[in-house]
């Protein structure tokens, strides 16, 4: 996208959305929906959100935005990373996964900046080769990531120095999470920059990129700590000016 360095317009900043049944007033139909913690953390980081929806995928989209997050939900489906289904991988969406590996890879091609959430991390890893560990449980013999429907945990998390998530939250920061899946095999291009008590994966960083960043836990839940989505803005900004 060609912009002028003396465009002072907000930062337009794309969010993948869910295509699930909904009722609404006296209706039951199919609705591209996303949480509104998402919309207002990135208005409040200085941003307009745009939603995209999973259908009619065209990643030249990508064009008119100056950002991108990749919003967390449901499974990844397992056939993505040419895997069989766990017994707990229950809740799968195969149109939204091709959805948003079009505009991963989109994005990381126009170095478009890119925030990729809990779901959204694991989609950044399998669309670069990697492969997912399906319930989190069997591994860390523990519920902490997800304690019970509905309810997030908390996470501490430690950093790796000298990466942007350092810089962004130091050496270490108590996250919110809701995920029972987790990076397996890290992508090649993916280099971790933080991880849980546990071992798990928390956040990533893509080599080459001025901004290209996943985490495991969930931002948008923490109204009070805008680091993520105001260091994405920010991001923005500077290429709309390059």
């Amino acid at each position: 996208m060609v912009s002028s360095a003396s465009d002072d317009r907000r930062p337009r900043i794309g969010i993948t959305t869910y295509l699930e049944p909904t009722i609404w007033g006296v209706w039951e139909r199919d609705a591209s929906l996303l949480p509104r913690v998402y919309l207002d953390s990135v208005v409040a980081a200085g941003g307009v959100p745009l939603l995209l929806p999973p259908v009619g995928t065209d990643p030249t989209v990508l064009d008119l935005l100056d950002g991108l997050i990749i919003a967390g939900g449901c499974d990844v489906d397992p056939a993505t990373y040419d895997a069989a289904p766990h017994p707990e991988t229950v809740d799968t969406r195969s149109g939204r996964d091709e959805h948003e590996k079009i505009l991963i890879r989109a994005a990381l091609d126009r170095d478009l900046p890119l925030l990729a959430i809990c779901r959204g991390l694991q989609m950044l890893n399998v669309t670069l080769g990697g492969t997912l560990q399906q319930h989190l449980p069997d591994v860390v013999a523990h519920d902490g990531h997800r304690p019970s429907p509905a309810i997030f945990g908390t996470t501490e998390v430690k950093v790796e120095p000298g990466t942007l998530t350092a810089r962004l939250f130091g050496d270490r920061t108590s996250v919110r999470c809701y995920h029972h899946q987790a990076l397996d095999v890290v992508a090649p291009t993916l280099a971790v920059t933080a991880r849980a008590g546990d071992g798990t994966v928390e956040a990533a960083e893509v080599d080459g990129h001025d901004f290209a960043i996943g985490v495991q836990w969930h931002p948008e839940e923490n109204p009070d700590d805008l680091r993520l989505f105001t260091a994405l803005t920010e991001a923005a900004l500077r290429r709309r000016t390059r």
